[in-house]
């Protein structure tokens, strides 16, 4: 079946477009945090968000206002979490992860790697894609708190207080 009701059609032609700038103006008022994608938390309520916005648009059962209400709650528990964390290190330690070193002076954390579900070989090429091609020349590899990698060479490691534990991190030289 290619069409099952013409007004789906309809409803579509007018309620997404309405969705979508609601969901702008619920987006721009949320501040940037919301669809920043800084840790688990924050993906979670993007998705969300993206869910609400196709129920609205697919789903006859769900009323525009409905939808509407749907995306400023979860703005404000977004707002409320990330503002609450801010303030507690119980809360931030609930819902944020820490960023983790994978290598550190050559050597590589097994244990992390097996922790975060890393392979050497995207820690290899992390270190590629920064492009060093030794091995040597890196004083550490980190997991953000976003999933990415940070490549940091004993050039640029200064001292430290940038890394996790601060001065740890360096080589002693």
């Amino acid at each position: 079946m290619i069409v099952n009701d013409i007004f789906g059609l309809y409803r579509i032609l007018v309620v997404g477009p309405l969705a979508y700038l609601i969901l702008i103006a619920v987006l721009r008022i949320s501040g940037k945090r919301t669809l920043a994608k800084m840790n688990a938390f924050d993906f979670i309520v993007t998705v969300a968000l993206g869910s609400t916005l196709a129920t609205v648009l697919l789903s006859k059962d769900v009323p525009l206002a409905e939808g509407v209400l749907g995306f400023a709650l979860l703005a404000a528990l977004q707002f409320i979490i990330a503002w609450t964390a801010q303030r507690s290190p119980l809360v931030a330690g609930a819902i944020k992860s820490q960023a983790r070193f994978l290598l550190r002076d050559g050597i590589m954390d097994q244990d992390a790697l097996l922790d975060e579900r890393v392979t050497e070989e995207e820690v290899w090429s992390a270190i590629r894609k920064v492009g060093i091609g030794d091995i040597a020349a890196i004083a550490a590899v980190l997991l953000e708190t976003d999933g990415s990698f940070s490549v940091i060479p004993f050039d640029k490691v200064g001292n430290c207080s940038a890394m996790p534990g601060g001065r740890q991190g360096r080589r002693q030289e």
